[in-house]
């Protein structure tokens, strides 16, 4: 044995050929401190090893590896800035070191390799993937870019126009793809992946092929002209600022550090690219995105605890037809549960059918799916005027017009064919379940099924609790919505729930801002280029509906009259009389049509400027900070509420909530972690600057004395 550790061994499978098998104690592949370490000690033997002609790298496990341990690392970011800069370099240096190896390197890749994965195969010489291959470097999603050399050899190896593009947007790519661009030398069935690489190992021992040229051009400068580099680097620029702005820092240093580096050996660009990885794990936008990504695997933790205690749903019923009922048909449908759609309607039904074949044929368009897959998917909805349906149904998501009398009246007659393994559910944004539990035989078995519109877009599903929902039944729920490719986070009742409740405060908080004066797209301009949310709040809601709005906003202040009454001068009540719904009629803040390639288009419409003139009867301007100021800080104090009551159970599910819920922008971490990286003191004063203006701006009590006590909301 040349060596042996917990995670890694390595060892002569024949003469002169040697293999290094990752085999981590845990379920995946992962570059913890301990593997890192060993991974270091091993190399170290290898290098040693006067016998060894030719190196293999392969994974005892399904995938190669997933990446590094950022749960780890996590704290590793908060060093100083020359410690951290120390670290990183050290392990830069661990795979420098693989990557000089005095004898030829391959890696046989099978299923993921990520991040550190990704790095650790760029040093070998060669690479040869088998067909479940996924290779990427997704660090930018976290706020960072590689740091184990990913940018100075992923740019060596298939140029930097390519590498670019990999590092920037952070996506996988399958074997065919690597092949293209000459990041695989060969792509082989699971099967033949061992023989291939042994094969390729025995013929570089043999001399057969020049290792130490290929090796070369990855230890050089990048051969581009000057030319070359201008267009290269300037087109990039161009793109990655028109996709993210400059909110995220992330993939333009990549950028910079792959430019910086051209024209030096792998040593000078290392060392560019190792400062810049610190100066990128100091940033804000890191410490949000990794949040995120740990409140996500908190959520994907529960969910996946909860659907183990429960068998798979294998046929639902929706209930309504319409757009929403239809989409949610779908999704079921084209994620593989059956479905029946159930109307009393069939013009009803009608629509529902044609709202599903309409999103199977922009799949087909866009080359997603082929003609067979639509034929399957439109073959598992069925149809159906009966409400016998119901009762082969292991779940039931009802979904017909937002109003508490209606909905009553259908769950009661779906409930009577409910069978006793079943679960029934109501799709509402505002009403509460323990009102409308009062019309079912049996409520523990009852819920709410919180989908957002449009159903095949939006991640986020609510699954809200009721004072009699019992365990087994919201672990069904989150398992079906599992299943629907969703991301289920669990609520308790409460007018609104968690997103709807929060993004009240929020309209109001708008409102207020029109009655005063303040011109509505300066407002969304600034929520959305530098707050940076998807839409600011006028967009919003036309995209909802001033309609909608101004139903849910009723039923917002009859549950919290003293927070959210309905404003004496309300804008989105005038825009509704006046017939002004937004996106649905055409018409709404903005004028909606379309642009000569027949997309949808907004413009700012004169008579909807007019019609606020009337109502405020005065301009107003105010700076960024302050609008930011108003319109954000209800909306946090809500959220603190929600929390502080037990709607929601943590800040991180809180915070996943609002992105995936609204959109709310990832690179701020949600609500939570904006509070936190602002400052719970400053946010406090912030806030008290605002008290005149109503219930909405005023703090709560538990706030104030987690901030006296430096607590945080976030666990981490």
């Amino acid at each position: 044995m040349i060596f042996e550790g917990q995670a890694i061994k390595a060892d002569f499978i024949e003469a002169g050929i040697a293999e290094l098998v990752l085999d981590h104690p845990g379920s995946v592949n992962k570059f913890d401190r301990t593997t890192l370490a060993e991974f270091k000690q091993c190399i170290d033997a290898l290098a040693d090893n006067a016998q060894i002609q030719a190196l293999i790298l392969r994974s005892a496990k399904p995938a190669f590896i997933v990446g590094a341990d950022i749960t780890e690392f996590i704290q590793t970011f908060k060093l100083e800035d020359p410690e951290l800069l120390k670290w990183i370099k050290n392990a830069t240096d661990i795979f420098d070191a693989l990557e000089d190896l005095p004898f030829a390197t391959i890696s046989a890749i099978n299923g993921f390799a990520l991040g550190g994965g990704c790095e650790t195969i760029l040093a070998t010489d060669y690479r040869v993937l088998d067909e479940t291959a996924q290779i990427g470097l997704p660090e930018v999603k976290l706020g960072i870019m590689p740091g184990f050399g990913g940018t100075v050899r992923l740019s060596r190896l298939i140029g930097a126009d390519n590498a670019m593009e990999w590092i920037t947007t952070g996506k996988t790519h399958k074997p065919q793809e690597c092949l293209a661009v000459g990041f695989a030398d060969s792509v082989v069935s699971s099967d033949k992946l061992e023989s291939a690489a042994l094969n390729l190992a025995r013929k570089l021992a043999h001399g057969e092929f020049n290792w130490q040229a290929k090796r070369a051009e990855k230890l050089s400068p990048l051969n581009l002209s000057v030319t070359e580099k201008a267009m290269s680097f300037n087109v990039a620029k161009g793109m990655v600022f028109a996709k993210v702005g400059n909110h995220y820092p992330a993939p333009h240093a990549a950028i910079e550090c792959i430019e910086r580096g051209a024209d030096h050996s792998r040593e000078q660009a290392m060392a560019i690219e190792n400062e810049i990885f610190v100066r990128l794990a100091k940033t804000p936008e890191a410490e949000a995105q990794v949040g995120i990504f740990m409140a996500d695997q908190l959520v994907k933790g529960k969910a996946k605890k909860a659907t183990k205690t429960v068998d798979k749903t294998e046929r639902s019923v929706v209930i309504g037809a319409g757009i929403m009922g239809g989409g949610i048909a779908y999704q079921s449908a084209y994620k593989g549960t059956p479905i029946t759609m159930l109307d009393v309607s069939q013009a009803a039904l009608d629509l529902g059918q044609a709202e599903a074949a309409k999103l199977l044929v922009k799949q087909v368009e866009r080359g997603r799916i082929d003609a067979a897959k639509q034929a399957k998917v439109l073959n598992q909805i069925t149809p159906s005027m009966d409400y016998k349906a119901v009762a082969t149904a292991d779940i039931v998501v009802e979904a017909v017009t937002e109003n508490p009398a209606v909905k009553a009246k259908v769950l009661a007659q779906a409930g009577e064919h409910l069978n006793e393994n079943a679960v029934l559910t109501t799709n509402t944004s505002t009403i509460s379940i323990d009102q409308l539990a009062e019309s079912i035989n049996a409520p523990e078995r009852f819920c709410g099924m919180h989908f957002f519109n449009p159903v095949h877009k939006m991640p986020l599903v609510e699954v809200i609790r009721g004072k009699a929902t019992d365990d087994a039944s919201i672990n069904k729920v989150v398992s079906y919505a599992q299943q629907l490719g969703k991301t289920p986070i669990v609520v308790n009742d409460c007018p609104g729930f968690f997103v709807n409740r929060v993004l009240f405060p929020y309209f109001a908080a708008f409102n207020q801002l029109l009655v005063e004066g303040v011109d509505f797209a300066t407002i969304d301009k600034v929520m959305e280029k530098q707050f940076g949310w998807p839409m600011g709040p006028a967009y919003l809601l036309d995209v909802v509906g001033l309609d909608t709005a101004c139903h849910a906003q009723k039923v917002m202040a009859a549950g919290f009259p003293e927070r959210m009454p309905v404003p004496e001068n309300n804008l989105l009540e005038v825009f509704y009389q006046a017939e002004r719904l937004g996106q649905k009629n055409g018409q709404g803040f903005y004028h909606y049509g379309v642009d000569k390639k027949g997309r949808p288009k907004k413009s700012v419409d004169e008579i909807s400027q007019q019609i606020i003139e009337q109502s405020a009867g005065q301009t107003t301007e105010l700076d960024s900070e302050t609008i930011i100021a108003r319109l954000m800080i209800p909306m946090i104090n809500e959220c603190i509420r929600c929390l502080e009551e037990g709607i929601i159970a943590s800040a991180e599910e809180a915070d996943m909530a609002l992105i995936l819920g609204l959109g709310f922008p990832p690179f701020r971490g949600g609500p939570f972690r904006y509070l936190q990286q602002m400052g719970m003191a400053q946010f406090i004063e912030q806030a008290k600057a605002f008290e005149h203006l109503g219930a909405i701006y005023q703090t709560t009590q538990g706030l104030a004395e987690k901030t006296a006590e430096q607590q945080s909301y976030l666990a981490q």
